[in-house]
């Protein structure tokens, strides 16, 4: 109930923001006499460039580099002349979006290549890849976006200050709307608003980049990818037909995205401390010990309540035969706890990653850094199982759970 009172929320802000400017739009529409006369000319009203900051602001969050790279880009080309270039933000500076768009074709170079390269040569490659779509990530939410929805709030302001605004009350028709900048106030809801729609949605798409990151099989990356590639060429062709198609889509794609945010904050997570651990070698300044070492919550453990990939710190008890998992919701909050019986335990040795599981599923999926650490693990847990080879079955399983929470049971060939 408190994620649909929040979903409800969620629209009752956009209705807010789009009920002021649809009156203002609809009381300034010329006579139709006037309009068989005059050209035509773009429509520059509030309510259109709502339309056109969610989907820009959705686009940029699905894939950060390329998005603000050709939001750049379109901004450079679209300036009449040198002296307008040169007063463009950063980003639509040349020496950003050709880099940027230089960075985007090489990553999709890899990509095709990527089916036939092994996953020892391509893992690095995706680490790489997944610390720059967070870097992107943060540069777009910190400066691209707070910037669009600046332009969108000056662009309402200067249009509600316009004499056709001003006479639609008479009561508002004596104020000089016009000659006081209302954007600063607009700025408080709309700013955190962007801010938040970028968020969900980047969550959601940077979610794929940490599945590329896991998944043991090329071809599924590149299915991934051109998934992802696929909704945001969809989105960009619908906002150019028709402004409104692609809002509504936008809205689809920050409702959705909202959702599964809990999922894709997790799999974030996890992919953070995968891509920390493979950078910086952390395997070898790591030492296993009883007290507790930190890990991410099997599918196994939901039962108890945990979300899988839920990160936290497994300690054996005082009682011989029992573990206790520590953790934080959100990784904040109050500290939560659950008993794990660790019977008929083992662990699954992967190339990348190991995992404690049981033969219904796993148990806790363990970050690189315990890599080569695995008989220790067993030593301190009492893991009766002790370390074996995962299979590409158990491998599938392990994958599986990315996705849908949930694991097939573990076969063996």
């Amino acid at each position: 109930m408190r994620r649909f009172s929040s979903l409800i929320a969620l629209f009752l802000v956009l209705s807010f923001l789009a009920s002021p400017v649809l009156a203002a739009a609809g009381s300034s529409a010329p006579a139709p006499a006037a309009a068989s006369t005059a050209p035509a000319k773009a429509d520059k009203s509030p309510v259109a460039g709502l339309a056109g900051t969610l989907s820009t602001v959705t686009g940029i969050a699905i894939s950060p580099l390329l998005g603000t790279s050709v939001y750049g880009a379109y901004q450079y080309f679209k300036a009449p002349d040198d002296a307008a270039r040169a007063k463009l933000p950063w980003y639509a500076q040349l020496t950003f979006w050709l880099p940027g768009l230089l960075i985007v074709t090489i990553v999709a170079f890899k990509d095709s290549l990527g089916a036939a390269l092994p996953p020892g040569f391509k893992k690095p490659l995706d680490v790489l890849e997944t610390i720059e779509n967070k870097a992107s990530g943060l540069v777009a939410a910190g400066a691209v976006v707070p910037f669009t929805m600046d332009t969108f709030s000056k662009l309402v302001t200067a249009q509600l200050g316009s004499p056709q605004v001003e006479s639609i009350n008479s009561g508002l028709a004596t104020l000089t709307l016009g000659a006081i900048d209302l954007s600063w106030l607009l700025n408080l809801l709309t700013i955190p608003f962007g801010v938040f729609m970028f968020a969900v949605v980047w969550m959601a798409s940077h979610a794929i980049n940490v599945l590329i990151l896991l998944s043991p099989w090329g071809a599924i990356d590149a299915a991934l990818k051109g998934a992802r590639s696929a909704l945001l060429g969809l989105l960009t062709l619908s906002a150019m037909i028709n402004p409104w198609v692609g809002a509504l889509l936008s809205l689809v794609i920050i409702v959705v995205s909202y959702l599964i945010a809990g999922w894709a904050f997790r799999l974030t997570i996890f992919g953070s401390v995968f891509c920390w651990d493979f950078f910086t070698f952390r395997k070898h300044r790591t030492t296993p010990v009883a007290t507790g070492n930190r890990m991410f919550s099997g599918n196994l453990l939901t039962k108890s309540g945990v979300p899988v990939r839920t990160y936290g710190s497994l300690a054996q008890t005082p009682e011989a035969g029992a573990w206790t998992f520590t953790y934080r919701p959100w990784l904040v909050g109050p500290v939560k706890t659950v008993q794990v019986d660790p019977k008929s335990a083992q662990i699954g040795c992967g190339l990348f990653i190991s995992t404690i599981r049981r033969e219904d599923g796993s148990l806790f999926i363990l970050p690189p850094r315990y890599r080569g650490h695995e008989e220790q693990l067993v030593a301190l847990y009492g893991i009766t199982g002790g370390v074996q080879a995962a299979g590409i079955l158990k491998a599938w399983g392990s994958f599986k759970e990315l996705f849908t929470g949930s694991s097939s049971k573990a076969q063996v060939a």
